[in-house]
């Protein structure tokens, strides 16, 4: 049969439709090596986490996806698209949540920085010494708050060691990318001594502003050729150490991130300059006592500032937060059957965005406290296997000009698979989330150049609560695999920015931004087709995912992604890898009202990439030369996600070169 990728309907008949094509009987019994998703609680692979459907990047395969930001990188996964703000800040949006309702994490714990709080602020980690990055929804992602209640994303890179390794590791990067002539270095590298494990990791990154294939604006009267203030430069480093034994590990770890990047917007020209400071410990202690397994307990600490300067120059709102938050699980053996985590979760946070113009703070000091206890388990029963996870939470905020708000939150996930034939798995779930109003949309009365926002927040806004239903099947042996996703979420007193109704900023250049609340409701369908992702010869991907928001009674959510079609083809050897992928973009017509947003339509774009790399055995490491092509039509591509995308397009053609040497 052929299938041709232009359209859901036609994706999700492939992938049933390959239950019924022959594999070599050679291959049968064959399965992939099972990806660890170090965020599940229960320490499941990637494969077997159809009641929390998850994706792990890692490897080269997250090398060759790498770019200047966490949204970006993740751009073409099933189900995830990218805010589009700018080259430096990009964060993902999950089945069309975004913000506050998607939380991310730095080895299983809160980043610590504010970009929840605005599209304009970057993630506060370094991707470029990442060793996995995963992405989580369903009942382990409920347990690390109500910031998840649309998913959530782990960046794992591994600084505080959990082993000894037997000789020195480590990775390093060289690329240039000639869209924005960047330049970016990293490494990273792991040793020990006696029963003392040591990590270290490191990156720099210089990219220019980069060029576009017209003009940045859509009525014509933008920048040509290349867009202004679209620059991003880095600085990364990080140590750890720990003392490992039989019966586990403590260690700890210091990293310091130093950003600058711009932001470009209709009439605002402004940087962000970012400082970030981070300490951890992770200790584990393995049989604890009797009948559990293991016991875990981390404590982070972030400091973390970011100054707005408009202009370039002129600073104009700093935006700080301080937090510590600990983290305790125990992990019991089974019990009548039922294996599971418990644990207890507390987090404070000390935030404040003030505006260096004027006497009122954007958004004034808030304290916010957060203790919870949580709790997952899993059994099977024949056929059928059984999850259920739970966490309840208390939630704080006390501002210093106004008024204390506390919130009652709980959490509850439940959901069943039936593994009807080996291989195949027909699942379902229902989580039932709560959220708690950040401090930015229940007290900010000030400007917000990068965003051109006047915010106005809301000091009575109520919880939201979420109830999300979602049913998969998938079939996960053997070269030839598929999965397909349907959700529906209904969520109580969504929080949302209305655009334009009130007039409060003083110079009147700025949109006033109020956040208010409606039920809402966002329906999703997701299909992936998939041949030989890992082992040597021919592969393929061939993916469908399209989703709409809907405020009821208000009509389109703003900012919705757009349906998309994807295919990836390539060959891969011990030494050779190359890969072709297409993606196209339907246009975009579902625009909010402009009670709510300023959105216009958006057309339909395709993209096309290519990526070719070898690999060279030198003395005792493997250098691996590579050729990364994105953009390669240089395509004019404006995201709906984006709040500036008839300001901001993304990148035209690019072609990265670069050398990977691992020892």
């Amino acid at each position: 049969m052929i299938c041709r990728p232009n359209r859901i309907a036609l994706a999700i008949s492939c992938a049933f439709a390959s239950a019924a094509l022959p594999v070599q009987a050679e291959e049968t019994n064959k399965t992939l090596n099972p990806v660890i998703v170090t965020a599940d609680p229960l320490g499941s692979g990637e494969s077997a986490m159809i009641l929390a459907p998850a994706k792990v990047l890692s490897g080269d395969a997250l090398r060759n996806k790498l770019d200047a930001s966490l949204g970006e990188t993740l751009s073409q996964e099933l189900g995830v698209n990218a805010s589009g703000f700018s080259s430096g800040s990009s964060r993902p949006i999950i089945r069309g949540l975004e913000g506050p309702r998607i939380k991310i994490l730095q080895n299983g714990m809160s980043s610590g920085d504010l970009s929840a709080v605005s599209n304009d602020h970057a993630v506060g980690s370094a991707l470029s010494t990442a060793r996995q990055i995963e992405i989580l929804r369903g009942p382990a992602a409920l347990l690390y708050g109500s910031g998840a209640i649309g998913g959530l994303v782990n960046i794992v890179n591994d600084r505080i060691p959990t082993a000894l390794e037997p000789r020195r590791t480590g990775e390093t990067e060289l690329r240039y990318s000639t869209v924005d002539q960047g330049k970016l270095a990293s490494f990273s590298a792991d040793a020990s001594s006696g029963n003392i494990g040591l990590h270290a990791d490191g990156s720099a990154l210089n990219a220019g502003d980069y060029r576009i294939p017209g003009n940045s604006s859509v009525s014509g009267d933008g920048d040509q050729g290349r867009l202004s203030f679209s620059g991003n430069r880095e600085r990364s480093l990080g140590f750890g150490a720990s003392l490992v034994k039989d019966w586990g590990y403590v260690g700890a770890s210091v990293a310091t991130l130093d950003k600058l990047y711009g932001i470009r917007g209709a009439d605002e020209k402004s940087r962000i300059d970012l400082n970030q400071t981070r300490i951890d410990v992770d200790s584990l202690v393995r049989s604890p006592f009797e009948g559990f397994e293991k016991m875990r307990f981390r404590l982070g600490n972030t400091d973390y500032k970011h100054t707005e300067l408009e202009g370039g120059t002129d600073p104009h709102v700093r935006f700080t937060n301080r937090s510590t938050e600990a983290r305790w699980e125990m992990s019991h053996l089974p019990l009548s059957g039922w294996r599971g985590t418990f644990g207890l979760h507390t987090e404070f946070n000390n935030t404040e965005a003030a505006n260096l113009e004027g006497d009122n703070p954007t958004v004034p000091r808030t304290k916010s406290q957060s203790f919870a206890a949580f709790t997952v388990e899993e059994r099977d029963f024949g056929d059928v296997r059984v999850n259920i996870g739970g966490r309840l939470e208390s939630v704080s905020r006390k501002p210093i000009t106004a008024t204390d708000r506390s919130f009652g939150l709980a959490s509850l996930s439940s959901g069943a698979l039936w593994t009807f034939t080996p291989g195949y798995g027909l699942g379902a779930t229902y989580a039932f989330a709560q959220r708690a109003p950040t401090p930015e949309e229940l007290y900010s009365k000030g400007p917000h150049h990068p965003t051109e926002t006047y915010d106005i927040g809301d000091s009575q806004l109520k919880k939201e609560t979420s109830n999300n239903f979602d049913v998969s099947l998938q079939k996960t042996e053997d070269k030839l695999r598929w999965k397909t996703n349907v959700y529906q979420n209904k969520v109580q007193d969504f929080i949302y920015g209305a655009i334009g109704d009130v007039n409060l900023d003083p110079n009147g250049e700025l949109r006033d931004r109020s956040f208010r609340q409606a039920d809402a409701t966002l329906r999703g369908v997701e299909a992936e087709l998939s041949y030989n992702l890992s082992d040597p010869g021919w592969f393929g991907r061939l993916f469908a995912d399209s989703s709409r928001g809907k405020l009821d009674q208000l009509g389109n959510l703003p900012l919705q992604p757009t349906t998309r079609t994807g295919l990836n083809v390539g060959y891969q050897d011990s030494r050779w890898r190359s890969t072709l992928s297409v993606l196209h973009a339907d246009a975009h017509r579902r625009i909010a009202s402009s009670s709510l947003s300023q959105e216009t339509p958006t057309d339909a774009y395709t993209r096309v990439d290519a990526s070719i790399s070898y690999v060279q055995r030198y003395a005792n490491a493997d250098l691996t030369w590579f050729l990364l092509a994105r953009n390669l039509l240089n395509e004019d591509i404006r995201l709906s996600t984006s709040l500036l995308k008839d300001y901001v397009p993304q990148p035209g053609r690019n072609i990265v070169v670069g050398v990977r040497t691992r020892f």
